[in-house]
């Protein structure tokens, strides 16, 4: 069989770190993208290839166009083909670059994935995946309650989401697939203590409603088997934790 090779968007920690893990137990050479933490990505692929798989870091600024023009070129000095990118870096909840630029959601959660999409076409197969990683809340924006601190990410995401599906027409003359995760609030990230800091007992409220959050490697792997079974359709949509439907009449904040 030839070799399967990912790429991960914000692989150096969290859920990207945790896919990358994922992909490669099954066998997957995995590369990761990462803006500022060098350290952090050389673990993970460190990680990556004690699983006997080919690991890469790759260096840039999604929001840059002449940064992602080098890291996919930097990638395809690596490998030549592309079977999964995984949309997973996001932002919105940077405070001082919200400060300074408004648009920086959209740009990020929106306008990058797309651009990125562009770029990477060209390497992917018939038979390639692409998948967006979101939050429930941000899935179903304009649906549901947020909260003000989360609603730039949601917005944006959204968007980035629809922007993506729009284009599976295009996408299905090339024989590649789009799927959508989203998830619950994730334990050990930032946003329980988000949800906490804006609206006290709040998490502890889900908690009893929902149980227990689902972890990053319970994300990573949903997203993994996502990609292996080859019978999902294009557009489907994955749901990890919680309940989309409990979410259209509660509070909400993003995961």
């Amino acid at each position: 069989m030839d070799e399967q090779v990912a790429l991960i968007t914000g692989g150096s920690r969290g859920i990207g770190a945790a896919t990358a893990l994922a992909l490669a137990d099954k066998g997957y050479a995995v590369a990761i993208t990462y803006r500022n933490k060098a350290r952090r990505a050389a673990e993970v692929v460190a990680q990556i290839q004690q699983r006997g798989v080919a690991g890469q870091a790759l260096a840039g600024d999604l929001t840059g166009a002449g940064e992602r023009a080098a890291l996919i070129a930097a990638y395809q000095a690596w490998r030549p083909h592309l079977h999964a990118l995984v949309l997973n870096a996001s932002g919105g909840l940077e405070r001082d670059l919200v400060a300074a630029d408004a648009g920086y959601p959209m740009r990020i959660n929106r306008d990058a994935q797309l651009a990125l999409v562009d770029l990477a076409l060209p390497l992917m197969p018939p038979g390639a995946t692409i998948v967006f990683v979101t939050s429930h809340w941000a899935h179903l924006y304009g649906r549901t309650p947020q909260l003000p601190v989360y609603e730039p990410v949601a917005a944006s995401k959204f968007a980035g989401e629809q922007a993506l599906r729009a284009r599976q027409a295009d996408l299905a003359t090339r024989g590649v697939r789009l799927l959508v995760v989203t998830a619950d609030v994730i334990d050990g990230t930032t946003t329980p203590k988000l949800l906490e800091r804006a609206a006290p007992g709040l998490t502890a409220d889900r908690r009893a409603r929902q149980g227990d959050f689902p972890t990053a490697p319970d994300l990573a792997r949903a997203i993994a088997e996502a990609i292996t079974a080859s019978s999902l359709p294009s557009g489907t949509t994955i749901v990890v934790g919680g309940s989309l439907a409990s979410l259209l009449q509660e509070p909400g904040a993003g995961g």
